[in-house]
């Protein structure tokens, strides 16, 4: 492929406007040609928002994929909706980007998998944390030797709770927060370990009733898990949504000769007391009156910049993401999280038969 990669945004809400600023900043090998929403009046506002010029509009994927001219079909969509499309796409000979989670089971995961293979084409799996500078930084910290060898990991990302409407059900979502979350250090985990875990033992709220606070919510609002990889290392993944004050993406690792303590959404620059209250500070914060942390370039440092240009080069270069950003990556991450589920309904450790340590 030369020139740019023309793509074709499906979903116009939250997710699409993450990815929509990595577009606007690598508009040298990207161009939208095409945006699809059921509401039409999303598309425009998304498209004048990041100055999106010449572009198709649908309010119908289907429509949408089959008649647009593109190389790519990035999925900005609810968990559920994102295996039929992908299937659509692949059918088309076209690339895809999926949004975390990958779908809402691992059959269907391992479907969009199968068809990305036997299309010929790229399945990328949309897990940002692994373009965070300071994520990045701080494993270039880890490889230099500076704290040691790493032997035990803490990760997490905790809010006050979704704004979809599909979040509270299992059957849109795939579960509760550790699906929705928790995917993101479970993702990030088996990235940096090559996907090499060999047990795991986990809790969660246990969802409804049995909930902290959102008891009409089918899934869990709170779930951790301790997980062990081949190497030795431990980590500690947790999830919830019963965290007040602004999203909350916290890494922590211990190593022999040392630690460190990552913040991915609090790290500002920025100090502000305001009495009327600010704008924006940070993604889910409660309130922005009283003493805040305002957000410096939230979307590049949590990593969507970097990702999309990433896709776009592999596709450009018709290479693989790197391991975290594969489609098969993002089966992996979903399998884990189920398997999580198991180990808290069951209350039981779960090993990983496959890997003998």
């Amino acid at each position: 492929m030369s020139g740019k990669v023309k793509v074709l945004l499906v979903g116009a809400a939250f997710s699409a406007d993450l990815h929509m600023e990595g577009y606007a900043r690598c508009r040298d090998i990207a161009q939208i040609v095409a945006i699809c929403d059921k509401d039409v009046s999303r598309i425009k506002e998304l498209a004048e928002r990041f100055g999106v010029e010449n572009y198709k509009a649908y309010d119908n994927y289907d429509d949408a994929i089959d008649e647009v001219e593109c190389d790519l079909v990035d999925i900005c969509l609810p968990n559920f909706l994102h295996h039929d499309v992908a299937l659509k796409a692949f059918k088309k000979g076209r690339h895809v980007i999926s949004e975390k989670p990958l779908a809402t089971t691992a059959e269907d995961a391992w479907e969009m998998v199968d068809a990305a293979v036997k299309a010929g084409r790229k399945l990328f799996y949309a897990e940002d944390w692994l373009f965070a500078p300071a994520l990045g930084k701080a494993l270039e910290i880890v490889e230099e030797g500076a704290i040691g060898k790493p032997m035990y990991i803490r990760a997490r990302e905790c809010h006050n709770g979704s704004h979809s409407p599909f979040t509270q059900t299992i059957k849109y979502c795939g579960g509760g927060c550790m699906v929705h979350l928790g995917i993101h250090p479970v993702g990030f985990m088996l990235a940096l370990k090559n996907n090499r875990w060999t047990e795991l033992v986990a809790m969660t709220s246990g969802g409804s009733e049995n909930n902290y606070i959102h008891k009409k919510m089918e899934g869990e609002d709170w779930a951790a898990c301790i997980i062990k990889f081949e190497d030795g290392t431990s980590a500690l993944l947790e999830s919830n949504y019963i965290t007040v004050g602004g999203m909350e993406d916290v890494i922590d690792i211990y190593g022999t000769d040392g630690c460190m303590h990552i913040d991915l959404t609090f790290s500002s620059a920025i100090k502000c007391f305001s009495t009327p209250g600010l704008k924006y500070t940070v993604e889910k914060a409660d309130m922005t009156k009283g003493w805040s942390r305002p957000a410096v370039d939230e979307k590049f440092n949590l990593g969507y910049v970097g990702e999309i240009r990433h896709f776009m080069e592999c596709c450009l270069e018709n290479r693989d993401a790197k391991t975290g950003l594969r489609g098969i990556d993002g089966l992996e991450a979903l399998k884990v999280i189920n398997l999580i589920y198991k180990s808290a309904k069951e209350g039981r450790k779960i090993v990983n038969e496959a890997i003998s340590v």
